[in-house]
């Protein structure tokens, strides 16, 4: 485990005056927070005695099978009995990890795929394998190469983990014509997919996608969470896996923290038995889409020639590739003192990869911030261009040493 070397930049952007389109925070302001006091308080009234002792690891019944019902919108059928909920979907990979991964075993990945996976991945000494990406999501071909190969060599693949929908950071979809063929490479080399969701619910554009887990229940685990459509402050995540593969979750789990918290899983389950969740969901995609326009539009108007980025369907974020020569990683420091945030790209990488490269979040900032954050932000980079074009490359090659990753934000 790691320490993040740009920590104390983050603590600086956090600062009012600096717009941050860093993190993936949700805008939770836009909940109705009234009425989620109530229901905490029809908790702790009605329901107190239960909700505030020790509670089940495999989680509150009657919330498993909500989850259920949320997951059935695309397109998965559950047994309650095959779910455990988690605090957060992050909780899940630790103990996924945890459960499969000997210190050597490989993990394939995506490239870039979720910072905090990575940290997670090498915390259990596994050895990531990144396999390519482009604008329809993971390339079923480098993704059988790199079984091929591997396999050739002797060496075991644990996982592969993937983000199918608006992948955080890269924010593409893996196509309907590549889940298919995905999903048939991985069940003919015997390899177990990892299906992190948080964001599929979140699509601002076209219609729902088929969960993995829809089409290969018995070789699909799939990790889903309440943090983006209700609040990451609750810390409900699930995971839903074959039962024998669940019962060593619920024994890992058990072995961390003996159980969740009760009280804020029978806050949920009553949220989503009294509120219009959908409705609710409904009322954020409309907030973030026009969050995801405002970037978009912003990038358009004001990126300088060489700047690429891609245009997500939904969630939370769009992947900026910077002009040759540039290193987002080593711009970071100068882009805070213009008062604007971002995460570098190498933090997505397990090896070193990603430093043109920069995740932006469009979710917590109002629309007129992130327009004035998007000409911060190309202000920077004109000058590091003019920078490049003066003096050379402005790059900063790292060693081993001094090579680290970039801050673990959601």
């Amino acid at each position: 485990m790691v320490a993040s070397e740009v920590r104390a930049l983050f603590a600086v952007a956090s600062r009012p005056e600096v717009v941050s389109l860093a993190g993936g925070m949700p805008n939770v302001d836009a909940l109705p927070l009234e009425n989620i006091g109530e229901l905490v308080r029809q908790v702790a009234t009605e329901q107190g005695s239960e909700a505030l002792q020790y509670g089940s690891a495999q989680g509150n019944e009657a919330l498993r099978e909500q989850i259920c019902d949320v997951m059935s919108l695309e397109g998965i059928t559950a047994s309650p009995d095959d779910v455990m909920v988690t605090v957060g979907s992050q909780q899940a990979l630790d103990l996924i990890t945890r459960v499969f991964v000997d210190p050597g075993d490989v993990v394939l990945c995506e490239a870039p795929t979720y910072l905090t996976a990575v940290n997670t991945f090498a915390a259990f000494q596994a050895d990531v394998h990144h396999v390519a990406m482009d604008e329809e999501g993971v390339v079923p071909e480098a993704l059988e190469e790199s079984l091929a190969n591997l396999t050739a060599a002797g060496r075991r693949v644990k996982f592969f983990y993937t983000i199918p929908n608006f992948q955080n950071p890269a924010g593409v979809t893996l196509s309907a014509q590549r889940r298919d063929r995905v999903v048939e490479i991985c069940q003919r080399y015997g390899l177990l997919v990892l299906e992190d969701n948080p964001y599929g619910l979140l699509r601002y554009e076209g219609e729902l996608t088929t969960a993995l887990r829809a089409q290969a229940p018995e070789s699909v685990i799939y990790l889903g969470s309440f943090s983006k459509t209700l609040s990451p402050g609750f810390r409900i995540g699930w995971v839903l896996a074959p039962s024998a593969v669940r019962a060593k979750l619920v024994l890992a789990a058990e072995s961390a923290m003996l159980s969740h918290s009760t009280f804020n899983q029978m806050v949920v389950a009553r949220y989503l038995t009294n509120h219009p969740w959908r409705e609710q969901i409904k009322d954020f995609v409309e907030m973030y889409r026009d969050r995801r326009d405002t970037m978009i539009s912003a990038l358009d108007t004001l990126m300088p020639e060489g700047t690429t980025w891609t245009r997500p369907q939904g969630g939370f974020f769009v992947w900026l590739t910077l002009p040759e020569g540039l290193d987002s990683k080593a711009m970071l420091p100068r882009a805070v003192n213009e008062r604007v945030a971002y995460v570098p790209g190498t933090g997505f990488f397990a090896n070193d990869d990603g430093h043109r490269n920069m995740r932006l979040s469009f979710c917590y900032p109002t629309p007129d911030r992130i327009r004035e954050g998007v000409r911060r932000l190309s202000g920077v980079i004109q000058s590091e261009i003019s920078l490049r074009d003066t003096f050379g490359s402005t790059s900063a090659p790292t060693t081993g040493d001094q090579a680290g990753p970039t801050p673990e934000l959601p």
